[in-house]
């Protein structure tokens, strides 16, 4: 009795992966579209030993989708992700990976990318997948993708998960900082095979940021900086944003820091904060972006009015995790120290 139940499950498992169109003998057993005894017994050692071969075999075919030209690797969010060792059809799902891809020189990878990835100018052209928050999920698949390079804060994790489904590789990333934006774009250049652009990269990043760092040790005061990135209602930055970062690392006070990352402001709670630097930076653009440059400048009693420092800014360079946060700094410490850019040259 115990013998026949091991004889018919043995048979079983090796029935099940004659599905998968393997072919195995194991002693008087052979395995192929069909599996038939050979005359004699089959004795419990001779089960054992199919048993032993079955692991074996099953532990192979677990393998077998890191072989032949695949990998696994961890993302951001401690995921495991089985992809291609050399990606041909990335489809990028920020204007922020879109732009690393292109300053690591392989945008002849990108298939596709979300519809405000307009840096450099030639991402302009690659075909669209909806924007970041709303990505068109029809789009990216007839694409034929090898990998999709998501980011947290911004891609819906459902769309994620459906691209999955259709066994398509998801990499996700969740720069928080700007160190954490240098170890995105070597993570990145891993995955594309560009690990000396990105080291290239990184280096020059950290060595200008370094230079920045350098010159404020010497300031002995920190302005006050208000950082205007919301028009109507008037919004800036709190203490969890590149942008704060940004304003630290260039010898400013923000003086909007605090728990609250896009804290709201009226009009008097801005002049009461009495600011010697204003900058703004917004989507808006030409007339619009003026006007508010124009409506602040009739206060003359804030210091940044008084005395001629308020300025405006490109936006992409403050809101994306990119290598142009480290023009966005220097740009930062050219407005907020001007005296300390005076001496470098």
């Amino acid at each position: 009795m115990g013998l026949s139940l091991e004889m018919k499950s043995c048979g079983i498992i090796l029935k099940l992966l004659t599905v998968h169109g393997l072919k195995l003998e194991i002693g008087n057993w052979k395995l192929g579209r069909t599996v038939q005894k050979h005359e004699g017994q089959f004795p419990i050692s001779m089960f054992h030993e199919c048993l032993l071969n079955l692991i074996i075999l099953l532990m192979l075919v677990a393998l077998a989708p890191l072989t032949a030209g695949a990998r696994q690797v961890t993302d951001q969010l401690g995921r495991q992700v089985v992809l291609s060792d050399d990606p041909q059809r990335v489809v990028s799902l920020a204007p922020s990976i879109t732009e690393i891809i292109f300053a690591l020189g392989e945008e002849r990878r990108l298939k596709g990318a979300t519809r405000f990835s307009d840096f450099p100018p030639e991402a302009i052209s690659l075909p669209k997948v909806g924007s970041y928050v709303q990505l068109d999920l029809e789009r990216i698949v007839a694409l034929k993708p090898d990998l999709c390079i998501a980011i947290k804060d911004g891609n819906p994790r459902q769309t994620v998960v459906r691209l999955e489904s259709f066994d398509v590789p998801v990499y996700v990333v969740d720069p928080r900082n700007l160190e954490a934006v240098t170890e995105t774009i070597i993570e990145i250049g891993d995955l594309l095979n560009a690990v000396e652009n990105a080291a290239d990269l990184v280096n020059n990043m950290r060595s200008r940021i370094n230079r920045v760092k350098s010159a404020v040790a010497k300031i002995s005061h920190r302005p006050g900086v208000f950082f205007q990135i919301g028009i109507s209602p008037i919004v800036s930055v709190g203490t969890n944003t590149f942008i704060h970062e940004l304003i630290v690392l260039a010898g400013g006070n923000n003086l909007t820091k605090g728990p609250i990352p896009y804290p709201r402001f009226s009009r008097e709670q801005v002049l009461f904060l009495a600011p010697e630097v204003f900058i703004i930076t917004s989507m808006a653009r030409g007339e619009v972006f003026e006007r508010v440059k124009l409506e602040w400048s009739r206060w003359h009693e804030m210091p940044a009015i008084k005395n001629r420092r308020i300025f405006l800014v490109d936006s992409n360079l403050f809101d994306r995790p990119t290598p142009r946060l480290v023009d966005g700094l220097e740009v930062l410490g050219q407005l907020i120290h001007p005296e300390l850019l005076e001496e470098q040259q």
